[in-house]
């Protein structure tokens, strides 16, 4: 049997009936779409492939200088598609039994010291609609440590501005609650009451439930909020690429440096497995190893 139908009828499996949300479904698209080709390359049916097939396939990723957390996500693909072919009895037996996982190296997430915060946060001009909008979205993104995928999805009546909190959807469809900052939450005041009536057509309303919105009065993508970002990033002049992943890490780093428990981070961050959270602390520890090494004069 060939295998691209297979993979069209898992795709719809995983959205349809597990309810994925649409980006791990495109993830599992792209990862698949490289598989078939491989496949294609080798001549192989969905029947034949075997568990030296996955290997060497596993094998082609790393000479593509993958890195080893992005191989193990295609095998965790793999795992899947093939359970859901052996449940469909489309297969005898499942080739990625007994597969290893490649080993993972952690690397410690990048963030941005306070004064690079504080010099990216300037960037924007406030007395502009666009640039209220941007200075309001970077402070929600470093007030609040929300995913971009989150920040897009963030609607007008998920901020209780009473309360001080955000209501947001996480990976899996998972509701939780998060505290936004005073300034934050008052730039998001000024830009739903100066700017984000402005974002619309000539003549128009806004119609979108969406709280950020493009000049067309449609909502943000995040491919949008990534490059409205690099933008502002390469104007503070910081020392990496900035990423809308950098300011969730920076607003857990400076969390943990300021005195917060890790549960109460993993519970901000929406981690559902607090050994996510813990790698956090690593970089906090690397900060004090840095301080101390600057200002201790046996250091």
């Amino acid at each position: 049997m060939e295998i691209a139908p297979t993979i069209s009828s898992f795709l719809t499996h995983v959205r349809v009936e597990k309810g994925l949300s649409l980006n791990t479904v495109a993830a599992y698209r792209r990862d698949l779409a490289k598989f078939e080709s491989y496949a294609k390359k080798k001549k192989l049916t969905l029947e034949s492939v075997t568990r030296d097939a996955l290997v060497d396939f596993l094998s082609t990723l790393f000479r593509q200088k993958l890195e080893s957390r992005t191989v193990a996500r295609h095998l965790v693909t793999l795992r899947n598609f093939f359970r859901f072919a052996q449940m469909q009895d489309l297969i005898p037996a499942d080739p990625t039994l007994n597969l290893e996982s490649p080993k993972i190296r952690r690397s410690l997430p990048g963030y941005l010291r306070l004064e690079e915060i504080e010099r990216l946060l300037a960037q924007p001009d406030d007395k502009t609609p666009i640039g209220l909008r941007d200075r309001a979205m970077l402070d929600v993104l470093y007030s609040t440590g929300l995913r971009v995928s989150e920040l897009v999805n963030l609607r007008v009546m998920d901020i209780d501005r009473t309360v001080g909190c955000i209501r947001c959807i996480g990976k899996g469809d998972k509701e939780r609650i998060v505290p936004i900052g005073k300034k934050a939450l008052a730039l998001v005041e000024r830009y739903l009451r100066a700017s984000r009536p402005l974002l619309a057509p000539a003549g128009k309303q806004v119609s979108s439930p969406t709280l950020f919105i493009n000049r067309r009065g449609n909502p943000l993508t995040r491919v949008g909020v990534w490059k409205i970002l690099s933008v502002y990033g390469r104007r503070a002049g910081l020392r990496v690429p900035l990423t809308p992943h950098m300011l969730r890490h920076s607003f857990a780093t400076h969390l943990l440096e300021g005195g917060a428990d890790l549960r109460s981070v993993q519970l901000m961050l929406g981690h559902s497995d607090i050994s996510t959270t813990q790698i956090y602390t690593h970089v906090a520890e690397e900060r004090l190893k840095q301080i101390y090494k600057a200002h201790h004069p046996r250091a």
